[in-house]
């Protein structure tokens, strides 16, 4: 019978829960443990404590977000010439058509800035954790975000602690805290009260949010959920840190703000020229309006934007969340990748790979829980029944596998797959041989073993010990050894060889488990005795199991793309030295592989100067993550950094990439990382880097032609205020508008979105600091504007007189226009001439070349355009006269390429391998 709705606990923060008896823990938030909370209970203590779940950090209203936009000069030069629009006889239509251009990019700024978040969240609706609570009387099932304080959850091995809680009971419950405390070795529970100044590490009768059950089982009364939570307080710090603007962010605001400075210099001095001839006000106000239209990368910063949020729906199909734009462009900068070891570069299935008994070897095939697979024995070797040396991995074990996946203890799991690929199928093995009774694993003495009722080899009912655990356990404890054909030799016999295997096993990399039994007297045998243990004595050693937590088949290829794109890659794990420097040979990761200590111990003089030799850190802290990444960046590196734990948030968040687990992530490490990976799979992070690499070339591709685009207009107007050519106003602001978002933004896509360039990642990292425009490369860009501005300038000029100013204006759109499309197909490839077989633009790239030269042709063909435009029919002559004239900067360009003047650095290549030093 569920208990009577009452007042919700006072907060949990209030209370010292580990220095409460259970009684009075369970007293305090009016809950019985045999029953739990009534639906009524939840229903109000939801109400009063929330979802238990992290706090979303404050969302910016959307009205503030779309003004914000406007904090941009560029949009507050475009407002400013709409609105001077209106002053302007004939110009309302282009006022009108500049406000809602800055009312466009506003848009486009606000719904790109959440594309990524979204992304995350919906990942995180994927990942919905279960938990099993008691209430009203009856054990259910729930979302982990539904629990509240007072519920009572019970957890066993594999669970995930749902919320902080106070221990009521406790079966051998062990703790894995390393996400929370730092503490590597799993926390043993109990239920007795620690003293009220316990440290958060010591308080031995507390669970955690978040945290891993490793052993046993337990009962847990919920005291803190959501941001109450010990991690949801380290959740809460995360969220306050302002993130700073990215390198390319900082370098276009830089150049936009120089490019304001030019563009207004020139508007003054055209405007000068202007007032000093007399030019009426009328025309001065339309000058300035398109000059002003005209020396604005109107589509700048949507381009950019939408180029970046384009990458991280690449990324995001590739299994790379992105949460930040800026990240996308920091990428393909990476020069260096710390990765966890467990489950990123290998499966995360504990693999039995070779077994050993007395006289026998035996290889064994296939990855991971799936049970296919076989025993291979030696060519030559009596085929001799595994029977008996499969049946304590079937029987000695707790974990089940189903469906390719286990629920229990990883290496139990790997025992229990071998028998079955010996044909011992371990769930009816049990239902045959039922467990009478077990002593269950302790780190005391590193063994377990359980008790069944079988028959000997003459058929006589016996209890039958069967143990599994450390082979120098089981050794000391054993006075025999099968002899592989059946029969038993003493001990003394087979140390040597027993050693020597084990030996050869570890130094391979191998977890190497043992296996042994005995036969017991039925009548003697209680199980229900206080301490078995004594009984696990005299044993028989059965045989040698190496196990491997196999490496991932991607992984070693993705290793190899990321040296050959001069990236060191290296592998951070909590494992023995021993274990992962052969995954890491296995794996081509080249270096040497020093313990977390030792590499703690080294001075800072004689790390920055080993570093590049080290390939392998294990018995890794996660302070010597921070450590890591700190030495890295000391030397120049962009670094990512893989984490999944909560004590991994300062190293990810320290890191210029820190990589989360999508999978076995908790929540602290997702908010601290930049990237979360979707399959945990190393391959991913070199994909993402590939990735980052071909949006960060494309979007310079894209820079540099505008930058040139740009030069061109504002030269053009400059010298026609300078020459009194068109009045000093060669387009029209309409006009330059048109070009803006229909020509030049045909081949910003065709420049952004085109195929990556080859060999890519045979190229060293790019520097973080490179500049966008090196001096070589802006001269030719402004050179380039010049030549574009003359041949405009020059067609005007010898237009007018001919044609009427109209036409020569439109003579001029035409010719100007063209010379972008050329220019494009040039800056598609600043170092091979357009005409090489090898250097042909990209497929995008022709079709947006195709639809540039369309929008010119309507621009001057179609009625409605004509109208709109101010512009008129060119007839064959003057078509040739604009396709000649714009064809200038080809021949310029291709002239260039031809006498080898480069504009950028040429590519270097990726550095050697480093030499592996001896271990």
């Amino acid at each position: 019978m569920a208990t009577t709705a009452i007042p919700a606990p006072a907060p949990s923060g209030t209370t010292a829960w580990h220095a409460l008896t259970v009684k009075d823990a369970l007293d305090a938030q009016h809950v019985n443990e045999a029953v739990g909370l009534s639906a009524a209970e939840v229903e109000s203590r939801q109400a009063a404590f929330g979802l238990n779940k992290f706090a979303d950090a404050p969302k910016e209203p959307r009205w503030q977000v779309f003004l914000r936009q406007y904090a941009d000069p560029m949009q507050v030069v475009l407002l400013g010439a709409g609105i001077l629009s209106f002053f302007i006889p004939g110009q309302v239509p282009t006022g009108v058509l500049l406000i809602l251009l800055t009312l466009l990019n506003a848009y486009l700024g606000m719904s790109q800035e959440g594309k990524a978040e979204a992304s995350v969240a919906a990942l995180q609706k994927m990942m919905v954790v279960k938990s099993r609570v008691r209430r009203g009387g009856e054990v259910d099932v729930v979302d982990m975000n539904q629990i509240v304080p007072g519920d009572i959850v019970m957890v066993e091995a594999g669970d995930l602690v749902p919320a902080d809680g106070r221990i009521v009971r406790s079966a051998t419950l062990e703790i894995d805290e390393s996400a929370l405390t730092g503490e590597s070795a799993p926390v043993p529970k109990q239920v007795d009260p620690v003293a009220a100044d316990a440290a958060l590490g010591d308080r031995l009768d507390l669970a955690f949010m978040n945290t891993q059950v490793t052993r046993g089982a337990g009962t847990i009364e919920v005291t803190s959920t959501g941001m109450s939570t010990e991690v949801g307080h380290i959740s809460g710090m995360l969220q306050g840190q302002k993130a700073e603007p990215s390198p390319l962010t900082k370098q276009l605001n830089k150049l936009t703000r120089q490019i304001l400075v030019i563009a207004g210099v020139a508007l003054v001095i055209s405007l000068a020229l202007g007032l000093a001839r007399g030019t009426p006000f009328s025309t001065l106000f339309l000058t300035a309006v398109a000059f002003s239209v005209s020396a604005i990368p109107t589509g700048l910063p949507a381009v950019v934007t939408t180029i970046l949020a384009s990458g991280t729906s690449t990324l995001a199909k590739a299994g790379a969340i992105v949460k930040r734009l800026r990240s996308v462009e920091t990428l393909g900068s990476t020069s260096a990748i710390n990765s966890d070891k467990t489950g990123t570069l290998t499966l995360n299935q504990m693999t039995a790979v070779e077994m050993a008994v007395v006289g026998h070897r035996y290889a064994i095939t296939g990855e991971g829980y799936a049970t296919t697979g076989q025993i291979n024995r030696v060519a030559g070797e009596t085929d001799v029944s595994l029977d008996r040396y499969l049946l304590p991995m079937a029987l000695c074990s707790d974990a089940v596998a189903r469906d390719g996946g286990i629920v229990g203890d990883p290496t139990e799991g790997a025992l229990v797959v071998l028998a079955a690929k010996g044909g011992v199928d371990p769930e009816l093995t049990r239902e045959r041989y039922p467990r009478l009774a077990e002593v269950p694993f302790d780190a005391a003495y590193k063994l377990m073993a359980t008790f069944h009722k079988m028959q000997d080899d003459a058929g006589r009912d016996v209890i039958r010990i069967y143990v599994k655990g450390a082979p120098d356990q089981l050794l000391a404890r054993a006075t025999s050894a099968e002899d592989g054909s059946g029969g038993q030799v003493p001990v003394a016999q087979v140390r040597d060889k027993y050693l020597a295997e084990n030996e050869r096993l570890g130094r391979q990399g191998l977890r190497v488990m043992a296996t042994a039994m005995r036969n017991l007297d039925p009548a003697t045998f209680d199980p229900n005795a206080a301490d078995l243990l004594p009984l696990v004595n005299d044993l028989t050693l059965l045989a040698l199991v190496g196990i491997v937590d196999p490496p991932r088949s991607e992984a070693k290829s993705a290793i190899a793309i990321a040296q050959a794109a001069g990236i060191q890659v290296r592998m951070i794990t909590g494992d023995h030295a021993v274990t992962a420097e052969s995954i890491a040979r296995q794996l081509g990761i080249k270096g040497r592989a020093v313990a977390g200590a030792d590499f703690a111990a080294l001075g800072p003089e004689d790390v920055a100067r080993e570093i590049d030799d080290i390939g392998v850190i294990a018995r890794v802290a996660p302070e010597d993550k921070v450590h890591l990444v700190d030495v890295l960046k000391g030397k120049g590196h962009i670094v990512a950094m893989t984490g999944d734990g909560v004590n991994d948030a300062p190293a990810l968040k320290k890191a210029d990439i820190g990589v989360a687990m999508g999978i076995t992530g908790t929540e602290v490490s997702k908010e601290a990382a930049v990237m979360i990976l979707t399959d945990d799979n190393f391959a991913t992070i070199v994909k993402a880097v590939e990735l980052g690499r071909a949006l960060y070339d494309n979007l310079m591709r894209y820079i540099r032609f505008q930058m040139g685009a740009l030069f061109g207009f504002i030269a053009t107007f400059l010298g026609a205020s300078l020459l009194a050519i068109a009045g000093g106003v060669p387009f029209l602001p309409l006009q330059t508008l048109y070009i803006n978002f229909t020509v030049q933004v045909f081949l910003a896509i065709g420049l952004g979105y085109g195929a990556a360039r080859e060999g890519l990642m045979h190229e060293a990292p790019r520097p973080p600091d490179q500049a966008i425009l090196p001096r070589r490369l802006l001269a030719w860009v402004l050179f380039a504007g010049v030549v574009m501005a003359a041949t405009t300038l020059g067609i005007i000029a010898w237009a007018t007189p001919q044609f009427g100013e109209v036409t020569a204006r439109t003579m001029g759109v035409v010719a100007f226009s063209l010379a972008n499309v050329w220019f494009a197909l040039e800056t598609a490839d600043e170092e091979r001439s357009l005409f090489d077989p090898d250097a042909r633009p990209s497929a995008t790239l022709l079709k947006a070349a195709g639809g540039a030269l369309v929008a010119t042709v309507l621009a001057t063909e179609f009625g409605l355009f004509r109208r709109l435009l101010d512009t008129v029919n060119l007839d064959l002559n003057q078509w040739a006269a604009c396709i000649v004239v714009s064809l200038a900067i080809l021949v310029v360009a291709e002239g260039r390429k031809l006498l080898g003047i480069h504009t950028i650095e040429p590519s270097k290549a990726a550095p050697a391998p480093v030499p592996v030093p001896a271990s």
